[in-house]
C-alpha cells in the first residue's frame, strides 16, 4: 500500500503541474502521501514508542481522509463543510487518544477510527448528492463514497467476528484476516476514487475547452459557432412545443470611429457593456451571442414579434442612456441599431437571420439608434422590413 500510495500521489502531482488552477488536485497528491506514510508507520516503530508511532499513523490517515473529502467536495465547486468534517475528525481522534493512552484497547480504537471515517464518508456522499452536476463520474464518486462509508462501518465488526480481540502488541493483528481485509479495501477504494476523480477531471477539462471554443472571451457571450448550435436547439424546441420565437440582431453604431478615436481598450469596454445589457435583458432562456466585431444576436424563445420589439427598444434606450467610461463626447453615449424578426411557418434559422439582417440594414440606413421590424415570413417568402 505505501508503494501504491506513492504512485498515486506522483500521478496527481504530475496532473496538477498541468492544471495548477485546480488546487484540489494538489490536495489529492498530499492525501495519498499521507495514506502511504500512515501504512508505512504500521511496519516501523519510531523513537517516540509503539503507541506514539501508531497514533501518528492514524493521524496521517485522518489527514488523508479529510484531504480526500475536501478535494472531492471542492471539485464540485461546493463549499467544504469544515465545521462538520473537522468536528467529526476531532471527536474521532479524541476517542482514539482515550483508548490508546487512558483506557488501552485495540478493538475500541478500531471502532473509534473506522466509525469516524464512515461518518466523514457519508457527509461527502451527501454533499456530492446535493451537487447540481450530473456527470457519470460524479455519480460514480458519490456511490464510491457511500460504499466507502459502509466499508468503514463493517471493518471493525468483521475484525471482532473473525478474530475476536487482540493484545496491545499488534503481533496477532498484523497476521489476521482483518488486516488483510483492511489492506485490500484500502487498495480497492484508493483505485476506485482515483479512477473516478481522473475521469471527472478529464471531463471537466473537456467541458472547459468546449465552452471556450463556443464563447467570445471579450463579452462572455456565445460566439458565432456556439450561437448556431444553441439557436438551432432553441428553434427546434419552440417549434415542437408550438411556441413563438423571435430573433433580434444588433449592431453598434459608429463603432469603428470609437476604436479609431478612443482606442481599442475603450472599444472593448463598449463591447463588454453592450453584451452585459443584452444578457441581463434576455434573461435565462435567451440565446445571446456576439457573432461579429460589433454585431450581436439574441434568440428569444416564447416571444412574439411585438414583445421582441419591446425587448430591443428597452436595450436600445438603456444602453444609450448609461454611457461608457472613457468617452468624452455626449457623456459617453453610444447607440445601437436593431433588426427584429419572428420565426415564420416552415422557416429555418438561415431564413430568420436573413430577414432580421435586412431589418437591421434598414435601421442603419434610416439613421441608426432605432429598431426595425421584419414582416412575417409568408408562404416561403420574406416580406420587406419596415421601420415602425
Amino acid at each position: 500500500m505505501p508503494m501504491l500510495s506513492a504512485i498515486l500521489a506522483m500521478a496527481f502531482f504530475v496532473l496538477w503541474t498541468y492544471q495548477r488552477q485546480r488546487k484540489y488536485i494538489l490536495i489529492l497528491c498530499l492525501s495519498y502521501l499521507a495514506v502511504g506514510g500512515g501504512f508505512l508507520l504500521h511496519y516501523v516503530t519510531l523513537p517516540i514508542g509503539l503507541l506514539g508511532t501508531k497514533f501518528l499513523a492514524n493521524s496521517l490517515f485522518a489527514v488523508a481522509v479529510l484531504g480526500l473529502s475536501t478535494a472531492m467536495i471542492a471539485r464540485q465547486g461546493r463549499q467544504v463543510p469544515w465545521p462538520v468534517l473537522g468536528g467529526l475528525v476531532l471527536v474521532g481522534m479524541a476517542a482514539l487518544s482515550w483508548f490508546m493512552f487512558v483506557d488501552p484497547s485495540l478493538i475500541k480504537r478500531l471502532f473509534a477510527v473506522n466509525f469516524t471515517f464512515a461518518a466523514v464518508a457519508f457527509v461527502v456522499a451527501a454533499e456530492l448528492r446535493a451537487s447540481v452536476r450530473n456527470q457519470l463520474a460524479d455519480r460514480a464518486l458519490m456511490v464510491v463514497a457511500i460504499l466507502g462509508g459502509f466499508n468503514f462501518l463493517i471493518r471493525p465488526i468483521i475484525t471482532v467476528w473473525l478474530d475476536g480481540s487482540y493484545d496491545e502488541s499488534y503481533s496477532d493483528f498484523y497476521t489476521s484476516a482483518s488486516w488483510v481485509f483492511l489492506n485490500f479495501s484500502a487498495v480497492l477504494f484508493s483505485v476506485l476514487i482515483t479512477l473516478c476523480l481522473v475521469t471527472g477531471i478529464a471531463m471537466d477539462v473537456f467541458e472547459e475547452l468546449q465552452t471556450e471554443s463556443h464563447t467570445d472571451p471579450l463579452s462572455g457571450l456565445l460566439n458565432r459557432r456556439g450561437f448556431e448550435g444553441e439557436a438551432l436547439l432553441c428553434l427546434d424546441q419552440s417549434v415542437r412545443k408550438g411556441l413563438p420565437v423571435a430573433l433580434v440582431l444588433a449592431d453598434l453604431d459608429h463603432f469603428k470611429a470609437i476604436n479609431d478615436t478612443y482606442g481599442h481598450s475603450v472599444g472593448d469596454r463598449v463591447i463588454s457593456a453592450f453584451g452585459a445589457h443584452l444578457r441581463a435583458a434576455g434573461g435565462k432562456g435567451a440565446v445571446v451571442a456576439r457573432i461579429g466585431g460589433e454585431e450581436f444576436a439574441v434568440v428569444l424563445p416564447a416571444v412574439d414579434l411585438a414583445t421582441a420589439r419591446l425587448f430591443a427598444e428597452g436595450v436600445r434606450a438603456s444602453f444609450s442612456r448609461d454611457g461608457i467610461l472613457g468617452l468624452s463626447a455626449n457623456p459617453g453615449r453610444v447607440t445601437a441599431s436593431f433588426g427584429v424578426a419572428a420565426l415564420g411557418m416552415g422557416e429555418d434559422l438561415a431564413g430568420l437571420i436573413c430577414r432580421a439582417d435586412d431589418a437591421l440594414y434598414k435601421a442603419k440606413k434610416g439613421g441608426r439608434d432605432s429598431v426595425c421590424l421584419a414582416h412575417q415570413h409568408v408562404n416561403g417568402r420574406s416580406a420587406s422590413a419596415l421601420r415602425p
